[in-house]
């Protein structure tokens, strides 16, 4: 059986997406009788008027030696068969969530109602014609029901290296890996640091969205006079480094706005026996982080997050915590093969 995967490419811009993807491929190639490949289509989102001709492009596309499709991303997920399962990251949430709450790239006039009501229409078909929808988090299907009215089963992601997560020690540093930009609000992190009573440090690595955010945490860091507690590594670090920050960590952080699954972040800090520091409105987080559980869920506001930094400078709190981080991901059990089986179903 040919396996198509498909999501969309936006050029140097690399995720947790992106991962997904390839390690699907990979666990696909390993199961007898399958040869699966991935297909990334490119997409760019600004202006929002080119959208619509991606749309057509992704609806034109014709696929040939291809018995079944996983589709993962707009717009790629539009591109017609007739054996097609979606792993729904998100929607362009654009026209959806982020359209309601006014945080949308797409204008309001007459032109970007062209644009929302172009998305919607080519969604509307596109799942209506689905074999199945899975989607990685409760967030994501409730969002597909709120919006689209349509149902969904979650399929939770697994790790792609959980062999790796042991924890070594729990040195004297929060990590906040992953990428940085405005709705991942590391500033916030950062700012809270003038407030911790504590010597606690904090670590940001990861590659940047855009220069004008880098610029506002450097600024914050410099005002604060906190260089000498945090420190801001920018661009994409060697899988082996950022697994070595994890392991050694005293805790994890990550406070994005909605997040659409448990994160990646959360998840290898759980792995490795370390709890995570969250917030109130991240969304898929929630779902794993328990506060004063198995880590700190709080208001996005930096005396909040400071709290909860200073209570994990307490190395024993911050084991114990970590401990039952560790537990609830090992009974969760997800697994690649028990997600192969589902998509392959």
């Amino acid at each position: 059986m040919n396996v198509l995967v498909v999501s969309n490419a936006a050029p140097f811009i690399r995720g947790g997406a992106e991962e997904l993807a390839e390690h699907l491929v990979i666990q696909l190639q390993q199961v007898k009788g399958v040869d699966a490949e991935l297909l990334r289509i490119p997409f760019t989102w600004e202006p929002a008027d080119r959208i619509v001709g991606q749309i057509l492009l992704n609806k034109n596309l014709r696929l040939a030696n291809v018995d079944r499709v996983i589709a993962m991303k707009f717009p790629a997920y539009i591109v017609p068969h007739d054996n097609k399962t979606f792993w729904l990251m998100h929607q362009y949430r654009q026209a959806y969530d982020l359209d309601k709450e006014g945080t949308t790239n797409i204008p309001f006039d007459a032109d970007g109602d062209k644009v929302r009501a172009a998305i919607r229409i080519a969604d509307k078909a596109c799942f209506a014609s689905a074999k199945e929808i899975f989607t990685i988090s409760p967030v994501v299907s409730n969002r597909l029901m709120e919006f689209n009215g349509v149902r969904s089963s979650v399929l939770h992601h697994p790790l792609n290296d959980p062999e790796a997560f042991i924890a070594k020690d729990y040195q004297n540093y929060v990590f906040a890996g992953g990428r940085i930009s405005s709705g991942k609000r590391q500033h916030i992190l950062i700012e809270a640091m003038k407030y911790t009573r504590s010597n606690i440090n904090l670590v940001v690595v990861g590659p940047a969205e855009n220069q004008v955010y880098v610029e506002e945490l450097k600024k914050l860091i410099e005002v604060n006079d906190l260089n000498s507690r945090v420190q801001l590594k920018l661009g994409f670090a060697p899988r082996a480094e950022i697994i070595e920050y994890v392991n050694r960590a005293r805790a994890c952080a990550s406070i994005p706005i909605d997040e659409d699954s448990m994160s990646y972040v959360a998840m290898e800090a759980f792995a490795a026996g370390k709890s995570v520091v969250t917030a109130l409105d991240s969304g898929g987080l929630l779902e794993l982080v328990k506060d004063k559980e198995s880590g700190y869920v709080v208001p996005p506001q930096p005396r909040e997050i400071a709290k909860a930094f200073d209570a994990l400078a307490d190395i024993n709190n911050a084991m114990t915590l970590g401990r039952a981080a560790r537990n609830s991901w090992t009974e969760l059990d997800i697994t690649w093969a028990s997600r192969i089986d589902r998509l392959l179903g």
